[in-house]
C-alpha cells in the first residue's frame, strides 16, 4: 500500500466522495418531476418492438387490473403519508432544498424513513409491469434504485446536520426503504382527506395517462391502428373529470385547504 504524503488527511477521498453524493442527490431532486419523462422514453421502444411469446395478454382483464392495482398501491402509500404528516415537518421538500423545522418519526415515518419514495416505486412500476417486459422491469428498478439512492442520501445528509443525535437515533430503529410494519406510532393528528386530494391528484391522473399511453401502443403493435381500449377510453375519461373537479377546487375555492398541513414531496 503507498504511504500518504504528508499532510494528507486519510478522510480527504471519503469525505469528497460524501459531498459529491450529496450534491448530486440535490440535483436529481430539483430535477425529479423530468423523471416520468425518461421512463416514457424508454417505455416506447419496449412496448413496440421488444416483446415475445412470453408477453401477456394485455386486453386481458386480470393482466391490467393486477398492473393497476399495484400502481394505486405505491397512490395509497403516498395517501397515508400525506395524510398524516402535519406543518414544518422532515416530509417537506421544495424544489430549493430540504426543508424541515421538526423530525417526523411518527406514523408511517415510524416504519420506513421514505414512505414517499416507497410509493413512488410501487406507483411507477405497476406502469413498468404493463410495458410487458420483464428485462425492462428489472432495468428500471435497478434505475429507480440508483436514482433514489442519491436524493435519500442528500436528505439524511440534511437531516444528520440538523437534528443530531435525534437523528441517528430515528435513523438506527427506522429501515430506509423496506418496511418494518411493527414501527408504526400514532401519528398525533388526524387523517386529512382533503389533503391527499389537494396534493395528489396530479399524480392520481398521470398513472391513468401513462397506462392509457402504454395500451396504445400495444394496440398499435398488435393491430396497426391508433387508439385506445374501450376500457382505457373510460377509465383515462373519468380520472380526468377527477382530475379537472380537483384542479378547479385547489386553484378556484379553499375547500380543500386543511389549517395545519403541508406539501410533502
Amino acid at each position: 500500500m503507498r504511504p500518504l504524503k504528508s499532510g494528507t488527511n486519510p478522510n480527504t477521498k471519503e469525505m469528497a466522495l460524501i459531498e459529491s453524493m450529496e450534491k448530486s442527490g440535490n440535483w436529481l431532486f430539483r430535477w425529479r418531476s423530468f423523471l416520468p419523462l425518461v421512463l416514457y422514453a424508454l417505455a416506447v421502444p419496449v412496448a413496440l418492438w421488444f416483446q415475445d411469446g412470453a408477453s401477456p395478454d394485455f386486453q386481458a382483464t386480470g393482466w391490467w387490473a393486477a398492473c393497476l392495482g399495484v400502481s394505486f398501491f405505491g397512490l395509497l402509500i403516498r395517501a397515508i403519508t400525506i395524510g398524516y404528516t402535519p406543518r414544518g415537518t422532515s416530509g417537506r421538500n421544495t424544489s430549493e432544498g430540504q426543508v424541515a423545522e421538526s423530525l417526523n418519526t411518527r406514523g408511517i415515518y415510524g416504519m420506513v424513513r421514505h414512505p414517499l419514495y416507497l410509493g413512488n416505486y410501487f406507483m411507477w412500476i405497476g406502469i413498468v409491469l404493463f410495458v410487458g417486459n420483464q428485462w425492462f422491469t428489472l432495468v428500471v428498478t435497478l434505475l429507480f434504485w440508483v436514482y433514489y439512492e442519491r436524493i435519500m442520501f442528500a436528505e439524511e445528509a440534511f437531516l444528520r446536520r440538523k437534528f443530531g443525535e435525534v437523528y441517528l437515533k430515528w435513523s438506527e430503529s427506522t429501515p430506509a426503504f423496506f418496511p418494518k410494519f411493527s414501527g408504526w406510532v400514532s401519528p398525533g393528528v388526524r387523517f386529512s382527506l382533503k389533503n391527499v386530494f389537494k396534493r395528489e391528484y396530479n399524480g392520481f391522473f398521470a398513472v391513468f395517462v401513462s397506462f392509457a399511453l402504454i395500451d396504445a401502443l400495444h394496440l398499435y403493435r398488435v393491430e396497426g391502428t391508433a387508439g385506445l381500449s374501450d376500457h382505457w377510453t373510460v377509465l383515462t375519461a373519468c380520472a380526468a373529470g377527477v382530475f379537472l373537479i380537483l384542479r378547479t377546487l385547489k386553484k378556484r375555492t379553499r375547500v380543500l385547504d386543511v389549517e395545519g398541513r403541508e406539501y410533502v414531496a
